[in-house]
């Protein structure tokens, strides 16, 4: 085991999901993600395996089929589910965010239909906000849900969909006419509704009014499927709003994204360990001038900042983990450990990268498929920039002066 990133104060069980999962990584992800990320094909095989270890139910609670484990150990499976593969880890974050939000926010028989099924991957899961036209700027989407009846019809495009194909259930953001809105007396952030859309899993039409077109190719984070998705008049029940009242899309929304920042924190933890552990092997076997490069001191320079950054963002992200579990506001924390850890993870793979020379430029080395990942983990669940926001507001929360 690596003496980088460990987490003291873990409990035995802790402790033996954790090895569980590291060994299955070491045996059925790693020898062939690279094959798998090169080809851009989903890796089903690793994901049935997944399903038989529960790692789809880890927190979902013990009374709807879960294993009820805390976001501390949550993420410290999905650090060395990436570690092996971050596509894999992305398959399971958007299924976590929306059980997540089902067991925060659902009503009692949202939570009875879905979880149990979601717990064993029957059910898989996908979240969509973003559009085309909007980016960051949630409170600007205009795809709508209107009342028709007992029903409500979904038109619009989004964008950026993870699990889009292999998804059965999508927790959709739209955008509903409250009372109010019309005059400008509502927010916008108020006029926001989640839906749970259920659908077939695939590409095309896979319910009438919803369309799959197919995936987008993508520099790297291949395997899993990111796609489009367009409602075209959607019909859905009104018992399929979550917690069965609308105007609350935005805040059950963002609730979500506050613990995905957290995942992305951890799989950027992992990526940056396992660029860490290439460079520091590589420079070990590669012999320059009558001696192997790590005894070099500018390579010893590199992978002193390397597994320093290592450390520092696991840290940082065992501890926005710890302050969720504990029900207080984590915020900051998970702005804070997202932003340090995906930038962290892109300068410990280059580095890596540089480690290995022209080599690093091959096919042939893993490193290769770092360097394409790594660049995801700045834009998903919000850029640096955004980050920043979050942290800067924040802050000046909590060192207010007043006068």
């Amino acid at each position: 085991m690596s003496r980088l990133a460990q987490t003291d104060g873990l409990t035995d069980v802790q402790q033996e999901i954790l090895a569980t999962v590291r060994d299955f990584v070491d045996k059925e992800i790693l020898p062939v993600a690279t094959e798998l990320e090169h080809r851009d094909e989903y890796p089903a095989q690793i994901v049935e395996g997944l399903k038989e270890l529960g790692v789809f139910g880890l927190m979902i609670p013990e009374e709807y089929g879960g294993l009820g484990e805390s976001l501390l150990t949550y993420a410290l499976c999905v650090e060395e589910i990436a570690r092996g593969w971050m596509s894999v880890s992305g398959i399971i974050n958007t299924h976590f965010i929306v059980a997540y939000m089902l067991k925060q926010h659902g009503t009692q028989e949202q939570k009875e239909y879905f979880l149990p099924k979601m717990a064993l991957g029957e059910i898989r899961g996908a979240f969509s906000m973003s559009e085309p036209g909007l980016g960051s700027d949630v409170s600007a989407i205009t795809t709508k849900g209107v009342r028709d009846g007992d029903d409500y019809l979904l038109t619009g495009q989004k964008m950026w969909l993870t699990n889009g194909g292999t998804s059965t259930v999508v927790a959709v953001l739209c955008r509903t006419d409250e009372p109010g809105a019309a005059d400008g007396d509502v927010p916008p952030h108020k006029s926001m509704t989640t839906f749970l859309v259920e659908k077939e899993p695939g590409f095309g039409e896979v319910r009438p009014g919803l369309t799959i077109p197919g995936k987008i190719e993508k520099m790297g984070y291949k395997g899993v499927d990111t796609t489009e998705l367009i409602l075209d008049g959607l019909r859905i029940p009104a018992d399929r709003v979550l917690g069965g009242t609308t105007g609350r899309g935005f805040y059950q929304m963002m609730d979500g994204v506050e613990v995905g920042r957290v995942n992305v924190a951890a799989r950027g933890c992992g990526v940056a360990r396992r660029a860490f552990e290439l460079g520091v092997a590589y420079a070990q076997q590669r012999h320059t001038f009558g001696k192997p490069i790590a005894q070099h001191q500018a390579i010893q320079f590199k992978l002193a900042e390397m597994a320093t950054k290592v450390e520092a963002a696991h840290a940082m992200m065992v501890n926005a983990a710890r302050k969720k579990d504990s029900g207080r506001r984590n915020d900051l924390e998970a702005g804070m450990a997202k932003y340090l850890a995906s930038e962290y993870c892109k300068e410990v793979v280059e580095d890596a990268f540089r480690i290995h020379g022209g080599y690093g430029f091959s096919k042939e080395y893993e490193i290769e498929r770092l360097y394409r990942e790594a660049p995801m983990l700045l834009i998903g669940e919000g850029t640096a920039e955004i980050q920043k926001m979050i942290i800067g507001r924040r802050l000046l929360e909590e060192y207010r002066i007043n006068g």
